[in-house]
């Protein structure tokens, strides 16, 4: 029975790798290559190749070591790549997240502070 959670368990991290993998592979697709040169990153087809080979190998090789190579290097992509190019690429999100303005934009515009 024990077994049996644990195993439950590992099939749950190893989607969650997966589904990761899967959507760094997308977001790394959508952002022009040129976003990349001005983030002063690896370029577009760099992180292509990583992150497809991260997908493949959580799809086809049971090897935990290299899955947790590649949820480095996915992690990385999330926390190191995509924000530079977010920045570069004007702070859009694809659609994702804030329509772009100011920090200081409320519901209904700008905040000015009661002036």
């Amino acid at each position: 029975m024990l077994m049996t959670a644990f195993g439950g368990v590992m099939w749950l991290i190893f989607t969650a790798m997966l589904a990761m993998a899967v959507v760094a592979f997308v977001l790394a697709a959508l952002f022009r290559e040129d976003a990349y040169r001005a983030a002063d990153k690896q370029n577009k087809g760099f992180w292509l190749i990583i992150l497809g080979v991260v997908v493949a190998v959580n799809l086809f090789v049971p090897m935990l070591f290299l899955q947790l190579a590649g949820l480095v290097a996915t992690i990385v992509f999330f926390v190191d790549v995509r924000p530079a190019l977010r920045q570069v690429s004007g702070g859009r999100g694809r659609g994702w997240g804030r329509r772009g303005g100011s920090s200081s934009d409320g519901p209904y515009g700008p905040y000015n502070g009661g002036r």
